[in-house]
């Protein structure tokens, strides 16, 4: 019983980078679901709807096995926003992975922001985790704006925030984010409301 239970708690901290966004559509029934629930922005369904959109953009990426095996590419979606980051080594492919996500009902928007290039290596992409960490870190730690308002997501140094935003709220994730060390550019992708 012992072994099972390290087995599946290394495999949880393995995999918990990737989840993380889940964590709100399941947890609803905890303090924590609950709380996250009633500070976003966004309804219960569009909360699940994003981490649909999610599953089936990746989906719909892998069934190009050439686009897939040669390129780089996270995707992010908020209040049905679908982001497209990463590398892909041609502008074909770049327009291709477009197409792939454009077709899922209830996205409203994709920013397509791959760039054309080799993918990145394992080294840049541990950096880059590492700066995420760190704004949403600096996001929760801060009083005047709530973290999970805001997703936040690097990719080769640039970071790319997106969320349903005040124009203050956007300021000061903005400011959190320029300020960690290693960050090269910040992309805005919010909705203000």
């Amino acid at each position: 019983m012992y072994q099972y239970r390290v087995i599946l708690s290394l495999i949880f901290c393995f995999l918990f980078p990737w989840l993380q966004g889940c964590v709100v559509a399941t947890a609803g029934t905890g303090a924590v679901g609950t709380t996250a629930l009633a500070t976003d922005r966004r309804t219960a369904g569009t909360i699940v709807d994003d981490q649909a959109t999610q599953v089936k953009a990746i989906h719909a990426i892998s069934r190009n096995p050439a686009l897939w095996k040669q390129s780089h590419i996270n995707v992010m979606c908020y209040n049905n926003v679908l982001l497209l980051v990463g590398q892909t080594p041609t502008e074909e492919f770049k327009r291709e992975a477009f197409d792939a996500v454009s077709e899922i009902p209830k996205i409203r928007r994709v920013h397509n922001e791959l760039t054309i290039e080799q993918p990145i290596s394992f080294s840049v992409r541990s950096k880059d985790s590492w700066i995420t960490t760190q704004i949403k870190t600096k996001l929760i730690g801060n009083k005047q704006i709530s973290a999970n308002r805001i997703k936040v997501i690097t990719e080769d140094g640039i970071v790319y925030l997106m969320g349903l935003t005040t124009p203050e709220e956007e300021m000061i994730a903005t400011d959190i984010a320029r300020a960690i060390p290693g960050v090269d550019k910040v992309v805005q992708i919010f909705e203000t409301i």
